[in-house]
């Protein structure tokens, strides 16, 4: 149990440290390549904070640790949402005026309907996850229109001065991205390990593991590049990381898993799991285009979403200590 433990605690800190060289080195590339910087922004950046979940995810599945796989995803939009917006609010408040952030506001509220529908029978079959593949390489062809559509946006000019800071030679920007890539997927693989280990060790089921411990880890580069942003300024870069992600995880990262093997879902994801997400989403929807002043999350949304995640948290401890 030890070394399951020492698995979990160094696959979290390694799988950190090479998504965030993946992220550098893929956006400098990116960026060699004559990429748009709000492009960058809206689909480098996202695909590389996100590569944890679906790196993970798509390891669990392999394993055959469905639980692992949907709570991964599951956990890491509500993590998403109301950790790291609800801490990044609060320590400053989110004002956020991209255009294309709130057209993807409504998408995300879309998806999210669209896979509840989709996993409402309890199962995740090839036909389905093919269907959000497909969805999601749908939105990444609109949104890569609209990033060489214009450039006109505070997200493009945010990235630029990003980039500009970082100023990356190409040779580098190869060494990083390939060796992020290389310590991802292994890193996520020691992460599984350990998690499988564990839960086992525990009778704690998988999808438990994979909403509590797991999730928390791979939205870390989220949360620590969220607050970095926000206490920069840059609040469309804190905004564009969670509704990124959340298109990424919920699409991407369920769909990859189940193409890789068809998963059952436990009654507790469409119960328990699944509302919270929708409503999370929905609270996102309506704070995010505010009655009061339209694009801005206030201290007091940020303390709200932060309440709701602890007290999911607390829900599902309970559940673990009295069944």
């Amino acid at each position: 149990m030890f070394f399951a433990f020492l698995a979990v605690c160094a696959g979290l800190v390694v799988l950190v440290w090479s998504a965030d060289r993946f992220v550098d080195g893929t956006s400098s590339l990116a960026n060699h390549l004559g990429v748009p910087p709000l492009l960058i922004g809206m689909v480098v950046v996202g695909f590389g904070t996100s590569a944890p979940e679906m790196v993970v995810s798509a390891q669990a599945a392999l394993n055959g640790n469905p639980g692992i796989a949907l709570g991964n995803a599951f956990g890491s939009n509500i993590a998403n949402i109301a950790l790291i917006l609800g801490l990044t609010a609060l320590i400053m408040p989110i004002e956020f005026n991209s255009r294309v952030l709130r057209k993807e506001l409504p998408i995300l509220t879309a998806v999210t309907a669209l896979v509840a529908f989709l996993l409402y029978d309890a199962f995740v079959s090839r036909a389905d996850a093919l269907l959000m593949l497909a969805v999601f390489g749908a939105l990444m062809s609109w949104t890569i229109w609209q990033g060489f559509r214009s450039n006109e946006d505070p997200l493009s000019s945010e990235i630029s001065q990003e980039l500009q800071i970082q100023d990356m030679s190409l040779g580098r920007a190869l060494v990083w991205l390939a060796v992020g890539l290389i310590f991802l997927i292994a890193s996520s693989r020691l992460l599984v390990w350990g998690a499988v280990k564990i839960a086992h060790g525990f009778g704690v089921s998988d999808l438990i593991v994979g909403l509590t411990v797991i999730a928390l880890g791979t939205s870390l580069p989220e949360l620590a590049s969220s607050i970095a942003a926000c206490r920069k300024g840059e609040d469309d870069i804190a905004l564009g990381n969670v509704i990124g992600s959340n298109l990424f995880n919920t699409l991407a990262v369920i769909g990859i898993a189940g193409s890789i093997h068809p998963m059952d879902v436990e009654p507790e994801v469409i119960s328990r799991d699944m509302p919270v997400m929708i409503g999370l989403t929905l609270s996102l929807f309506l704070i995010g285009f505010g009655f009061r002043k339209p694009g801005r999350i206030s201290r007091l949304a940020g303390i709200a979403l932060l309440s709701c995640y602890v007290g999911y948290n607390a829900f599902l401890a309970k559940s673990v200590l009295f069944p």
